[in-house]
């Protein structure tokens, strides 16, 4: 087996899932909480692909791929909520926007 071990990838995983997180906890604006997002995901993501590469199959490439297409659909939903509240002139702070309007 070449390259470094399972458990390096699954540090560098630990260590991207654990960055976003607390990007979620830490930051209010919803900009950076998508962005903090898409770093969990993609910690998850070498997870299963290092998984995937050490039991010899392809299942966790597949689940990879499957979490790509929610994470792309993810980021247009939040964009496109993002861009309409920026229309509206309301303030992009994620603790104002707790309550839903009409």
């Amino acid at each position: 087996m070449l390259g470094p071990s399972v458990a390096w990838y699954l540090g560098v995983a630990a260590f991207l899932f654990g960055t976003g997180a607390l990007g979620v906890l830490l930051r209010r604006n919803p900009l950076i909480v998508l962005l903090s997002l898409e770093i969990m995901l993609n910690g998850s993501n070498l997870a299963l692909i290092a998984f995937s590469r050490h039991h010899g199959n392809g299942d966790g490439q597949i689940f990879a791929l499957a979490v790509m297409a929610v994470a792309a659909s993810e980021v247009v939903v939040g964009l496109g909520l993002i861009v309409a509240l920026n229309r509206k002139r309301l303030a992009l702070d994620v603790d104002k926007l707790s309550t839903l309007r009409g």
